[in-house]
C-alpha cells in the first residue's frame, strides 16, 4: 500500500501511521546519532527526526550536509510530541533530496530591510512572512464571507478607467489605442452603478495611487474592498463598517491567535477590545480633541498621520470620524443638509497609531448638485456621462466605503510598515521583484 502524502497541518489525523511529507528544509541540527530536520511545506513546519539506526548510513551522513531550503521528500511515522507546535513529530524512515544547493541568501543572521526586499521572493519563506500572509488570506476571506453572507453581489470593476475618482494628481496614465487611460484609484463609481442594479454590491481588487509618499502607510498598488448599498444613509454606512470590522477581527483572532502572539509577538488584548459600539465623533470634535492633546490644528486642515495617532490614542478601539469639511472631499460626497460646509463622509481610524483603514460616506444622489460639484472641481463632465446617468434614471440615496487591505493587515498583525503586508510591495522606490 502506498504511503499517503499529507500536509503538516493534517498530521494529527495520522498519528501512528506512516506518511510522506513533501517540502523544504527550514533548519536542522544534529546530536550524535540524531538529526533534527525542520521541514516546512507551506501549511506549517514539522520536526522530522532521523535516528542513525533507522536509516542507511549513507542517508544519515547525507542528511547532515543538507543545505537550508533543500527540497526534500520525507517518509516516516507520525508520533506525538508535546514540544511541537502541532503536537507531533515525524520518525523518519526514508528521505529523498529533490534539489539541494548551497548559499541560500537569507540566513539566520540579521539582514537589512533593503536586502530583504530585494530578495522578497525568498523572504516569503520565513516564518514571520509566512504568518503575515496567511493572516492576510484569512482577513480577505473573512471580508468576502461577511458580504457574501449578507446577500451582497461581487462586482468586478475595471482596472483601466477613462477618468479620475480621487483626484487627478495621483493618477497613473497608460497609453490606450490612441487615447489615455488611467489605472483605477477606486472601484467605487462602478460600485454605485452596481448598487443601482443589484441593491448591494462590493468591489474587490487592486487600486493604484501615483502618490509620492514614503510613509510607512502608503503603497502605490494596494487592494481595497468597497461595498456600496442603495437606500443606505450615513448612519447605516457607519453601522456597516463597524459591524464588518468587529466580525473580521473576531474571525482572524479565532483562527490565528497563536501566530499573532507567537511568530508576530503582537499583543492580542487590543484586538480583543474591538467590540461594538465604536466611538463616533464629528470632524469638528476630532479637531478639538487633537488640539486639547497639545497638537495644534486648524479647522479645515486634513487629519494627517500624526493627528490620526493623537486622536486614536484617546480610544481603546477603532474610532469613527464623520462630517468632514466638504472642501476636503471628492466631488461625489453628499453635503450635510444641516450644514452645507460639511460632507457626509466617514473615516474609521484604527487604534495604536495604525491610521485610517476605512474611508467612505453617503453619495450625492441629486443630478444638478453632482454636476455642479464636478464643474467646481474642474473635472471634465463628459468623462462622467455614464456616472451622471445613474442620477438621471432611478436615483436614490446610497452610501459605501473602501477598506484598505494592507493597512488592515498591518493593524491586525502589529506591523510597523505596510511593505510586509502584501506579497510584492510597490512603492515609489520599488518596482522589483
Amino acid at each position: 500500500m502506498e504511503t499517503p502524502w499529507v500536509y503538516v497541518e493534517d498530521v494529527a489525523k495520522h498519528e501512528g501511521s506512516e506518511v510522506t511529507l513533501k517540502g523544504w528544509l527550514y533548519a536542522r541540527r544534529s546530536s550524535g546519532k540524531l538529526h533534527f530536520l525542520q521541514i516546512r511545506d507551506g501549511t506549517g513546519t514539522l520536526q522530522a527526526v532521523l535516528f542513525k539506526g533507522d536509516v542507511p548510513e549513507p542517508l544519515f551522513a547525507a542528511a547532515d550536509k543538507l543545505p537550508q531550503e533543500a527540497s526534500v521528500i520525507v517518509r516516516g511515522t507520525v508520533r506525538k510530541d508535546a514540544r511541537s507546535a502541532f503536537g507531533y513529530e515525524l520518525s523518519v524512515k526514508d528521505l529523498a533530496v529533490v534539489q539541494a544547493a548551497e548559499g541560500f541568501p537569507i540566513g539566520p543572521k540579521e539582514h537589512g530591510v533593503g536586502f530583504l526586499m530585494e530578495h522578497r521572493h525568498l523572504w516569503l519563506r520565513s516564518a514571520r512572512q509566512h504568518a503575515i500572509l496567511r493572516i492576510r488570506h484569512s482577513i480577505v476571506k473573512a471580508l468576502r464571507d461577511y458580504f457574501d453572507a449578507r446577500g451582497f453581489t461581487l462586482l468586478d470593476a475595471p482596472i483601466l478607467t477613462p477618468a479620475a475618482c480621487e483626484g487627478t494628481s495621483t493618477l497613473f496614465s497608460v497609453p490606450y489605442f490612441g487615447e489615455t487611460a488611467y489605472l483605477t484609484q477606486s472601484g467605487q463609481l462602478y460600485g454605485e452603478a452596481g448598487a443601482m442594479a443589484f441593491g448591494k454590491v462590493y468591489v474587490f481588487g487592486p487600486t493604484f495611487r501615483a502618490e509620492k509618499s514614503k510613509t510607512r502607510r502608503h503603497l502605490t498598488e494596494f487592494w481595497m474592498i468597497e461595498p456600496e448599498v442603495a437606500y443606505l444613509d450615513l448612519a447605516g454606512d457607519m453601522d456597516l463598517a463597524e459591524d464588518m470590522l468587529v466580525e473580521v477581527v473576531g474571525s482572524v483572532l479565532a483562527k490565528h491567535r497563536a501566530e499573532i502572539a507567537g511568530a508576530l509577538e503582537r499583543p492580542v488584548e487590543p484586538l480583543e477590545r474591538v467590540k461594538k459600539p465604536f466611538p463616533r465623533i464629528t470632524y469638528s470634535e476630532a479637531v478639538a480633541r487633537i488640539c486639547a492633546a497639545g497638537h495644534p490644528m486648524e479647522w479645515g486642515a486634513d487629519i494627517g498621520g500624526d493627528e490620526e495617532t493623537v486622536l486614536a490614542n484617546q480610544f481603546d478601539r477603532p474610532v469613527v470620524v464623520h462630517r468632514f469639511p466638504a472642501s476636503m472631499k471628492a466631488f461625489y460626497f453628499k453635503k450635510d443638509p444641516e450644514d452645507p460646509r460639511l460632507a457626509l463622509g466617514i473615516d474609521v481610524l484604527a487604534p495604536e497609531g495604525y491610521g485610517e483603514i476605512v474611508g467612505g460616506g453617503q453619495r450625492e444622489e441629486d443630478l444638478a448638485k453632482l454636476e455642479a460639484a464636478i464643474d467646481a472641481q474642474g473635472l471634465p463632465r463628459e468623462a462622467f456621462g455614464w456616472y451622471l446617468d445613474l442620477r438621471r434614471w432611478g436615483s436614490v440615496p446610497h452610501a459605501g466605503f473602501g477598506l484598505g487591505v494592507e493597512r488592515t493587515v498591518a493593524w491586525i498583525c502589529g506591523l510597523h510598515h505596510v511593505r510586509e503586508t502584501i506579497p510584492f510591495a510597490r512603492t515609489i522606490e520599488r518596482l522589483s521583484p
